[in-house]
């Protein structure tokens, strides 16, 4: 397993390279399939964010699904640290459902499908709006806007298989396009091990 890691505004010493490649090793028991972990170290310098100063991202390549983790702390030690637990957690996860699923036995409970529901905006006159660009978008009104934009190729999936990827990058939703209805869709944790879908209704 290689193991590359990188610094933005920050600078790695040979030391921490060679901590970074015995400490995360340990991955390799957990899925025999990691060909490349990727450490992504950046400095925060702002100074109200001390005690988060340091994060460290950790993307590992596997003849599966990608993995993703990432965690910030006050030195870069310490961040690693966090991640690789965070890591090794949704690897073990997987591993379970992965269990479960040869097993035969029912997956986790998955709600019921919702319909997307439209946001019904409040009605202003025209002296009150103000457009603004941020990017590639043209923003209304003057409220606080954090935009980041990411494109990724969708391959069709199953539920099941949809559900064992976002365990993987340890979030609390994953997009996909269902294999079956070839909807947008969006599976969601809900409590536990309950989980949520939206599917989206594509007009003519």
């Amino acid at each position: 397993m290689d193991v590359v890691v990188t610094g933005r505004q920050i600078e790695i010493a040979e030391r921490y390279r060679e901590h970074a490649e015995e400490k995360l090793s340990k991955l390799e028991k957990l899925d025999h399939r990691i060909i490349r972990v990727a450490v992504e170290v950046s400095h925060e310098k702002n100074p109200r964010q001390v005690e988060r100063a340091v994060k460290v991202e950790l993307t590992a390549f596997t003849k599966g699904p990608v993995i993703r983790a990432e965690a910030a702390a006050d030195d870069k030690m310490a961040a690693l640290d966090l991640a690789l637990d965070k890591m090794a957690s949704q690897m073990r996860k997987a591993a379970d459902r992965r269990r479960v699923h040869r097993g035969r036995h029912t997956p986790p409970s998955v709600g019921e499908v919702l319909a997307a529901t439209p946001m019904i905006e409040d009605e202003v006159t025209e002296d009150e709006v103000t457009e603004r660009q941020v990017g590639p978008i043209t923003v209304t009104g003057d409220g606080p806007l954090v935009v980041r934009e990411k494109s990724h190729d969708a391959t069709p999936m199953t539920l099941d298989q949809a559900l064992y990827e976002m365990e993987l990058v340890g979030h609390d939703f994953y997009l996909f396009v269902d294999k079956e209805s070839e909807k947008p869709s969006v599976v969601y944790r809900r409590r536990g091990y309950d989980y949520g879908v939206i599917a989206l209704n594509l007009g003519e």
